[in-house]
């Protein structure tokens, strides 16, 4: 045996464990999902194969439809507002100096924060009546909206939550600004470049990666939303209102038809829905990328 097969077959002896764990966690699920998906299934009697009736019924389901709109709109105002925050944190930790180690920590801590806890302290920061947001705009002469029962309300109400978690971007802006080259500002200055336009002819191309890789993951992630728009407005309520309308998400949707009303080959639908959606949606961004994004490297 050859010493390049020799490697080659170490290699796939190292993958190995990754390999049956993707092929029986991730690929076998996904296609037994994909294969559920044309059943009626309640899981107290065998699958009953129906062919394309479930995805024929989700494409008419005015609930769909309404947690389809949810979860877009969510995602319309999340990611921009976490690429925003997370980049004035960043810039914020540049000019730390020493004491960046510690900023760093504190910036992520609240990362750590499991989501169910998070949705119950918002709950109280976010109170319409007495809630502590709303106190901090009494202060500055603005009277605050009902954040958790205003269903106008809702979703950004949701968005101001999701930004607890922005550390995590933050951190990654940071690593990313200190790559840009210092030279590039000298030269900047030298042009008589005012800070603004350093920052969008110098800054925001020398890390347009990290932002077009934060923007895909974020979108991902806020298409699949629910933890704690679940916790709020579904765990321990368990009824129907205008404002768990205005917080029903695809994901919740896709919860309730599977494990409350038992329709599992009909989750399985929209699961395989909401795919096709992220699927899309990121291919336009790789598309976008292509014209907005610079990496180091590349010839102009």
């Amino acid at each position: 045996m050859t010493a390049s097969r020799r490697e080659a077959r170490a290699g796939w002896l190292f993958l190995l464990p990754w390999v049956v764990g993707f092929l029986a966690f991730t690929a076998g699920p996904m296609l037994f999902s994909l294969w559920l998906s044309t059943t009626r299934y309640d899981m107290l009697k065998p699958p009953e194969h129906i062919g394309l009736d479930n995805y024929r019924e989700a494409l008419t389901d005015d609930r769909v439809a309404t947690a389809l709109w949810n979860t877009l709109f969510f995602t319309a105002l999340h990611v921009p507002a976490q690429v925003v925050v997370a980049l004035g944190l960043a810039a914020l930790l540049r000019r730390a100096g020493r004491a960046a180690g510690f900023f760093r920590t504190v910036v992520y801590l609240p990362v750590m924060t499991p989501p169910v806890a998070l949705a119950a302290m918002f709950l109280l920061l976010l109170n319409g009546q007495n809630g502590a947001i709303n106190a901090l705009l009494g202060w500055f002469g603005f009277t605050g909206p009902n954040w958790t029962t205003d269903p106008v309300w809702i979703k950004p109400g949701l968005v101001l939550m999701s930004l607890w978690t922005a550390g995590s971007t933050a951190v990654l802006y940071l690593a990313a600004l200190t790559r840009v080259p210092a030279e590039r500002y000298e030269a900047a200055r030298l042009d008589g470049a005012s800070p603004w336009r350093q920052f969008w002819h110098v800054t925001l191309p020398g890390i347009s990666g990290t932002i077009y890789f934060t923007a895909v993951v974020n979108t991902i992630a806020s298409l699949q939303v629910f933890t704690e728009a679940y916790t709020m407005f579904f765990g321990a309520r368990g009824k129907e209102s205008a404002e768990g309308d205005a917080a029903l998400f695809y994901v919740i949707h896709l919860f309730r038809e599977a494990f409350e009303s038992l329709r599992m080959g009909y989750a399985s639908a929209l699961a395989w829905g909401l795919f096709v959606v992220i699927a899309v949606v990121t291919a336009v961004q790789v598309r976008l990328s292509r014209r907005y994004v610079h990496y180091e490297g590349e010839r102009s």
